[in-house]
């Protein structure tokens, strides 16, 4: 196992599925696994005749492209770094990240990115164009006329290979740099392949950007190693009016999202319904919590089980899912079962909990990075006892399925002192000491359906979506407010929120103040930007006193 590398796999499906179609530009270009390999090892010698050598990093900043794909792949081919960027970053934004991950060259579309040219140039990062020929089905470099006569074929890669560097989101922190071998995706890639019994027959659309694992790992790669196909849309970004054309068009057999974007699948399909839908073995949910009540309208909808899962950037993607119908239940609620790695729920002493016992969820397997790139306080409170904590809350109940119940970061410590650890109790949200834990309050409620907190906010006829965040008080320390959107055309006041709430919640669960708004800050794969949220509604109100981070739980209905 531990000479497994990501190119291997890749070559090996080449090999075994030379003609089958690997990757698809809706309506414009279709490329064969073998096409694609080779389109892939020649612009990996047009990055050896650039002056990239083993080990160095090249950032990369594209929409859904092929281009990305292929260079993503070329990069990791010549045994350099990939870091990918997103391309909506500012200035500033490019500026640290490409700092912070030494980036040797940075690599964009024809159509130039500015902002990352302006970081590039102020720290004197070389910055080239790569595109590709459609015809020819090879790839440009805007500053390498030619390639070294395969060049790239005495390369040989290695497992422990850095293939890929990424940053945590940063929601509750500054993001953290995380390298991940050529072992730690291929490893990844291969428990995504076994979970999803994914075969040279099954087919996907890409709805989430390359730059972020879980479109990538999930998406991308898992179906390439295994000899499927995916299909990106025409114009390089997930569009919910085009998003079911191209599932049927390319006999599309499920695909992966994050609780956003089936919301919005959701609600097109109630405004706007398709035709037709192809038949679905199965859906995938990642990357945030999926409210059991969106789950039993996606299958409803769209006739087929949905598997939510648990994964992040550390481990490579997947830590754990929900299994197909024919190999286990698929329980609302619960993240599903560990899957090719070692999972336990450890105490604040590092000693394993019993069935039923909430603590913090950790991990350890060939899918999870050695640790944090210059970053030794970090991986000092990641890698104790043996095992790599998630910072997350969460049991393990009879069956060995995982339920998370809240992370350690994001309690609202309301009238006790600070505290990392949640009651152990899967109904209670208060921790030992007193503090409400905002995950505990939204997930007490997916997962176990009896809190009466988020079945309050589902339950509202007039409310999509509501956030709520800790705000310093005097007397309880923190104090909860929270951010509500209204559904489509409907209107709802402050008032009537805190009568609803307060009709139905006990007293220390319903917000203080209830801020009326039509849209939250997200990051690009849907998550809450919670060092910002709390602040910009905080900021309407002049005598509030704003902390550095905030704890934000999200509810969704539509």
């Amino acid at each position: 196992m531990e000479s497994l590398t990501l190119t291997a796999l890749l070559s090996k499906s080449a090999k075994n599925f030379p003609n089958r179609r690997a990757i698809s530009l809706s309506g414009k270009l279709d490329l064969t696994h073998a096409q694609l390999q080779q389109i892939v090892d020649h612009a990996a010698s047009l990055l050896i005749s650039a002056g990239i050598s083993p080990g160095d990093v090249v950032a990369l900043t594209f929409p859904n492209t092929i281009e990305y794909v292929v260079m993503f792949l070329a990069v990791i081919r010549c045994r350099a770094t990939a870091a990918p960027l997103n391309q909506a970053y500012t200035a500033e934004e490019f500026e640290f990240y490409l700092s912070d991950s030494e980036s040797k060259l940075l690599i964009m579309p024809q159509e130039p990115i500015v902002p990352a040219q302006t970081a590039a140039s102020k720290l004197k990062i070389p910055h080239v164009t790569s595109t590709l020929d459609f015809q020819s089905k090879r790839v440009t470099l805007s500053t390498v006329s030619e390639s070294l006569p395969d060049g790239v074929d005495e390369v040989v890669n290695d497992s422990s290979d850095v293939a890929l560097f990424l940053h945590t989101s940063g929601t509750t922190s500054r993001p953290k740099g995380v390298p991940l071998t050529q072992l730690n995706l291929a490893s990844s890639v291969l428990n995504i392949k076994s979970v999803y019994k994914l075969t040279e027959s099954d087919s996907t659309v890409i709805v989430l950007p390359l730059f972020h694992v879980h479109g990538l790992l999930a998406g991308l790669l898992s179906s390439l190693v295994a000899g499927a196909a995916v299909t990106l849309p025409a114009t390089g970004r997930f569009s919910a009016s085009t998003f079911w054309k191209d599932m049927v068009s390319y006999n599309a057999t499920w695909y992966t999202a994050v609780p956003t974007v089936h919301q919005i699948l959701l609600d097109r399909h109630v405004s706007k319904p398709e035709p037709a839908y192809p038949k679905l073995r199965f859906i995938r949910s990642c990357s945030a919590s999926l409210a059991p009540v969106i789950m039993d309208r996606l299958e409803e909808a769209f006739g087929a089980p949905v598997l939510e899962a648990y994964a992040m950037t550390e481990a490579a993607h997947l830590m754990a899912s929900n299994p197909l119908p024919e190999d286990g239940p698929h329980k609302p609620g619960s993240v599903g079962r560990p899957i090719g790695q070692d999972m336990t729920i450890l105490n604040e002493n590092g000693v394993a909990q019993p069935v039923g016992v909430s603590g913090e969820v950790c991990i350890r397997g060939l899918n999870v990075t050695m640790g944090y790139k210059n970053n030794p306080e970090g991986n000092k409170a990641a890698y104790q006892y043996g095992w790599f904590h998630t910072g997350d809350i969460g049991f393990l109940d009879e069956d060995g399925y995982l339920h998370l119940v809240g992370r350690i970061k994001e309690l609202i410590n309301r009238g006790g002192a600070d505290s990392r650890w949640a009651c152990c109790s899967r109904i209670r949200l208060l921790d030992y000491h007193g503090n409400l834990s905002v995950l505990k309050c939204q997930n007490a409620a997916r997962r176990y359906h009896h809190s009466k907190w988020m079945r309050c906010f589902l339950s509202h006829p007039d409310i999509a979506q509501a956030v709520a965040f800790g705000v310093p008080d005097e007397k309880y320390g923190e104090e909860i407010n929270c951010a509500i959107i209204p559904r489509e055309g409907l209107n709802i006041d402050e008032d009537e929120v805190l009568n609803f709430c307060k009709k139905n919640l006990a007293t220390f669960k319903v917000p203080k103040k209830v801020f009326i708004t039509d849209s939250l800050p997200k990051t690009a794969t849907g998550k809450i930007q919670r060092r910002i949220v709390a602040e910009h509604f905080l900021a309407q109100i002049s005598t509030a006193k704003v902390p550095q981070v905030w704890s934000l739980i999200i509810l969704s209905t539509f």
